[in-house]
């Protein structure tokens, strides 16, 4: 189905159209068309129009009105104040717009495919391996994850990387102690599960890691260990791939617990880019994009200086002629330019990181590999922080456990299910608990601007009341209720009748989704799209005080308003999946 032309669109053209027959030197100008508390619409752009053409702002303003053509889309326009245009639309034409975007039988309700979408490489959700999954692991998969579903809904290609911590010094370390110490990894029991195996993983790297900082000759035989996994040494090739085999099955429970999918294809951690550093230095360096110092290749930048005020280099090659991260970085930004052929580069790290990245993709710039037709981009996010506003931690000062976080929210949810389920068996409540816990830990997130800090509040996050996911859940599953209820009365708009104000606020809101995906999608900003969802369950339930559905006055009424509730929880179910939250049936 072609894509729906929203309201707001549709009253740009005729607002365009009547500028141009006002004013033929304004062809093309923005009337600065919003939402207003005022009207439906309020135009402001004829004020910057006026004060340009040395004209009258309200008398202008007059011109243009008996300009607009009014009756199926605009009811009336209006002049008000110094020269803003209040326009009120037709009851028809929402109730009639809304119908279309019902009628889409691909379930897009109407949002258009981008109209030249290109290849987007996302790096998200990368965890180390040997290290259990921690509260810091959070943000860049959730929002990872939704910025993927966004751009796919919209029609990008996007390829998907999780440039897992697999390689380095810590390998050398762990092969080295567990080859001392070969029963310590030893799983007896065949039913161990990939969280039991990777708490045994994570022993094993504290105990190695305080051997190596407090045995320097066991921290020369781990860095000899680190030379033989970079020659590909049989043995300790074989060793290094059961520790990432093991951790694999552990980020596999942690993401399906999180209800996020991921695919082994899509993993291509720090050693995936094991044969292309060395030829990365060379082009580095045969450019004259990095020099050598004190035997290091690095880049320098004039304007990135340490607290000394030296200038900090980029170090790409170590004296010693081992590699850091930044050569792996900008191994992997070429293989994702050249390979894998991408416009757009999202990286959803921390924002501690900022330094580094921009440090990268500058490099990468002056050696040719981004320009303006490929760009990267860091979407940076803030830190998780406990009630008390610093970082989340355990009372014993550890960080904290992210499948302990995940399950301690599942329980409070299914606790809140339970309370309130009157037909549900208690599979159904854990079932549901899982959907509500999962979703109220993802929505506090997403509804939060990715590059603020946020709070992690459990008893806040699986609220009824405010602006929490279960206040967005328990919306689509009244709805559902209401349909059931209505038995064989089939939901059908009625563009013929008048609309009560909380309907007119409802329709004009839910007109607005295309826009809104589209937004978000463009501005990697799915709390955009969060706070959109809260007003749609917000004006519902105005809706729902105000306007008897099921007891509604006429058969057309009850038609209609069943209607606008199923429009409705259509809305709330592809926005929330697009957030990467389920909508259950029944709570």
């Amino acid at each position: 189905m072609a894509s729906v032309t929203s309201l707001s669109d549709n009253v740009q053209q005729h607002l365009a159209s009547a500028l141009s027959a006002t004013l033929p030197e304004a062809a093309g100008a923005d009337p600065l068309l919003r939402r207003s508390d005022r009207a439906d619409f309020q135009a402001n752009g004829i004020l910057a129009l006026a004060k340009k053409a040395k004209a009258n702002p309200r008398e202008l303003a007059a011109q243009v009105v008996s300009q607009v053509v009014t009756g199926d889309v605009i009811e009336d326009v209006e002049v008000s104040g110094p020269g803003f245009l209040n326009i009120t639309i037709a009851d028809k034409a929402i109730t009639g717009n809304l119908a279309a975007r019902y009628a889409d039988e691909t379930g897009r309700l109407g949002v258009p495919y981008a109209e030249q979408p290109g290849t987007t490489v996302i790096d998200y959700a990368q965890p180390n391996v040997a290290k259990e999954m921690h509260v810091g692991h959070l943000r860049s998969a959730v929002i990872g994850d939704s910025v993927v579903q966004l751009l796919e809904f919209t029609g990008e290609n996007v390829v998907r990387r999780h440039h897992i911590g697999d390689w380095g010094t810590q390998f050398g370390m762990l092969i080295q102690y567990l080859d001392e110490h070969p029963h310590e990894l030893d799983h007896k029991d065949a039913r161990v599960t990939g969280e039991e195996a990777m708490s045994n993983l994570d022993r094993l790297y504290k105990a190695a890691r305080k051997k190596f900082d407090s045995d320097e000759e066991f921290k020369t035989r781990a860095r000899r260990r680190v030379v033989d996994l970079q020659a590909g040494d049989e043995h300790t090739l074989a060793m290094w791939q059961r520790f990432v085999d093991e951790s694999k099955i552990y980020f596999f429970s942690v993401f399906e617990k999180l209800d996020m999918e991921i695919r082994d294809a899509d993993i291509v951690g720090e050693s995936g880019y094991n044969d292309m550093l060395a030829e990365t230095c060379r082009l580095l360096e045969e450019s004259g994009v990095a020099v050598r110092s004190e035997g290091a290749l690095c880049v320098f930048f004039d304007d990135i200086k340490g607290p000394d005020g030296n200038p900090v280099p980029l170090i790409v090659q170590k004296s010693d002629g081992g590699y850091g991260y930044a050569a792996t970085d900008l191994s992997a930004i070429r293989d994702r330019v050249f390979n894998l052929k991408a416009n757009t580069l999202l990286y959803v790290v921390d924002a501690r990181q900022a330094l580094h990245f921009r440090m990268v993709f500058e490099t990468a710039r002056r050696a040719g590999w981004l320009n303006d037709d490929v760009t990267a981009v860091q979407l940076a996010f803030g830190t998780v922080l406990g009630k008390d506003g610093k970082p989340f931690k355990t009372r014993e000062g550890e960080t904290v456990r992210l499948v302990d976080l995940l399950d301690e929210a599942i329980d409070r949810a299914s606790a809140v299910v339970r309370e309130k389920a009157q037909d549900l068996s208690e599979e159904e409540i854990a079932e549901r608990g899982a959907q509500v816990g999962i979703g109220a830990v993802k929505y506090a997130d997403l509804s939060t601007s990715a590059n603020r800090d946020y709070k992690f509040d459990l008893d806040q996050m699986v609220s009824l009341n405010g602006d929490t996911s279960v206040y967005l859940q328990y919306a689509y599953a009244r709805i559902q209720s209401i349909l059931r209820k209505a038995g064989e009365v089939s939901p059908a708009a009625h563009p013929e009748l008048a609309l009560a104000d909380a309907e007119r606020a409802l329709g004009l809101h839910l007109d607005s989704f295309a826009e809104t995906v589209r937004e978000a999608a463009a501005e990697y900003a799915p709390h955009k799209l969060a706070a959109y969802l809260y007003q749609v369950a917000s004006l519902y339930t105005t809706f729902y005080d105000k306007c008897p559905v099921l007891r509604a006055e006429t058969p057309a009424q009850v038609e209609n308003r069943l209607f606008l509730c199923d429009v409705t929880a259509r809305t709330l179910h592809r926005g929330m999946a697009l957030l990467g939250i389920r909508t259950p049936e029944k709570l």
